[in-house]
């Protein structure tokens, strides 16, 4: 049996069984999502609210239920999903709602720390800073009930559906507000404005709600470099901007950092200096990928699924780098494009001065799973798209490369990705989707405890239109360590 910690917080893996989790039902804001504003609010298009929840997301939380608490859904799956309840189950403001210990929803801890007079004065008058609000808005918030409150806070829309500021319809992407590295949180620094809010709920949450009280001593906020306010536009790059889905804990001592369109160079280089001074992790590699939409996180292009099996994008694969299918005139000049460039570079708190670099991501995977991992098995590499362009960038764009380990082995993905699901067949892996395995977790005639080599296929007509998986849209608090 793999070591299960009883802490409330500790993750030391990316593929060690989950445990806990933080997450965010998709709330009325998505549903007012408007195009001209899609952009500005970090969305390609706007999304059907409707289907989203009843269609899609509900099944996840389905998924994580039978997963993490089975308790809270096993036997009740008729009572929970019939007309008349309404989604009352999936509502956090709902008396009715799971309120579960293990799929932690974000706007339920939300209202626990409001109903404290003191933090609610703080959080109304930091939040009505942000926006603008005028001073009858405050006075409007303060007289809401807490989980109304919360909610407002998050849709930015009260009881009778007027709005006092625009919603944060990515905060149902909980990865990006924090990651857990071994039994510390660290907090996430926007590099949007739209996400403002978003940092600020977080941040009270975590420093006040009891569920993290042990571990407020534990909480990592990266500083500002004072030049950066003095610096014109183009010195961006030294703005400290970090969101979770550019970090990955691999091992207890290994955590991978991804310099992104959101995550900077100068946030890469404040978090290896201090976790390295916390003793976090012995060892820190910084991935910079290229600053485009197409990718936005490292997560967006690989994700791990075994110790030993990896899903990823080619276009960073071994060969795609040394451009084997070019001629000479093409690899002389695509080698000239800087900005399109992958670079790796690997420090060790014991020898900071001498890093490693890698040249392409298969090298890197390849030398956590077989040094970090200590893999005996092959390593094996399953392509977004089954490496065959179009079906590569398409399905990469629908986060084929963005999968959630519920275990090692049993992944959730989108099943709009064809390719990608041909290959994982290809490599050994049974194809499940989530309405079938509801059923036969329900029924019994399937055991999460024993389920292994599964890829959950999950309903993503317009989840996926959103521009995240289910790794973007967890962020994990407790897995046991792996043996």
């Amino acid at each position: 049996m793999a070591k299960q910690h009883s802490d409330s917080l500790q993750v030391n893996s990316e593929v060690g069984r989950l445990r806990r989790l933080l997450v965010h039902s998709p709330d009325s804001g998505l549903g007012k999502v408007v195009p001209s504003k899609a952009q500005d609010w970090l969305f390609e298009d706007i999304v059907h609210l409707e289907t989203i929840r009843k269609k899609e997301y509900d099944f996840y939380t389905k998924i994580l239920l039978y997963f993490l608490d089975p308790g809270k859904i096993k036997g009740q799956l008729k009572k929970v999903d019939s007309e008349k309840n309404k989604r009352s189950f999936y509502k956090p403001d709902n008396a009715s709602f799971f309120k579960s210990e293990k799929v932690v929803e974000l706007q339920w801890l939300l209202s626990d720390i409001l109903a404290n007079h003191e933090i609610k004065l703080k959080l109304v008058a930091s939040v009505c800073a942000i926006e603008s609000c005028s001073y009858d808005a405050m006075q409007e918030l303060l007289g809401l009930s807490p989980a109304q409150l919360a909610k407002t806070f998050i849709s930015g829309t009260l009881k009778d559906d007027k709005m006092l500021f625009a919603p944060i319809p990515n905060f149902i992407f909980t990865r990006d507000i924090g990651i857990v590295i071994n039994n510390y949180i660290l907090l996430n620094k926007p590099a949007k404005k739209a996400r403002t809010r978003e940092a600020l709920l977080a941040k009270y949450i975590f420093f006040n709600h009891p569920l993290f009280e042990s571990f407020r001593d534990n909480i990592i906020e990266l500083p500002n470099t004072y030049h950066h306010f003095l610096l014109p536009k183009d010195g961006d790059d030294k703005k400290v901007t970090l969101e979770g889905g550019d970090v990955m804990v691999v091992s207890k001592d290994h955590l991978l950092i991804g310099v992104s369109e959101r995550t900077s160079w100068e946030a890469a280089h404040q978090a290896v200096n201090l976790l390295f001074e916390k003793n976090i992790v012995k060892k820190i590699t910084v991935i910079k990928i290229p600053k485009k939409r197409d990718y936005m996180h490292i997560d967006t292009v690989f994700t791990q699924v075994k110790r030993n099996v990896w899903v990823m994008l080619g276009n960073f694969s071994k060969k795609a780098m040394k451009h084997e299918d070019a001629d000479a005139v093409q690899r002389i000049l695509d080698g000239g494009k800087k900005e399109d460039k992958l670079k790796i570079i690997q420090f060790r708190k014991k020898d900071l001065d001498n890093p490693e670099y890698f040249d392409n991501l298969e090298d890197l995977l390849k030398d956590i799973s077989e040094n970090d991992l200590g893999s005996k098995e092959k390593i094996k590499f399953i392509y977004s798209g089954n490496n065959e362009f179009p079906f590569d960038a398409r399905e990469q764009w629908t986060d084929s490369c963005n999968l959630l380990a519920l275990k090692e082995g049993v992944v959730l993905g989108y099943d709009r990705n064809d390719k990608t699901v041909e290959a994982f067949k290809e490599n050994g892996f049974d194809v499940i989707h989530a309405h079938e395995l509801i059923e036969k977790l329900e029924n019994g005639s399937i055991d999460a405890e024993k389920l292994k080599d599964t890829l959950i296929l999950m309903p993503s007509a317009e989840l996926s239109r959103a521009r995240g998986g289910f790794h973007c849209m967890s962020m994990p608090l407790l897995r046991d360590e792996l043996e």
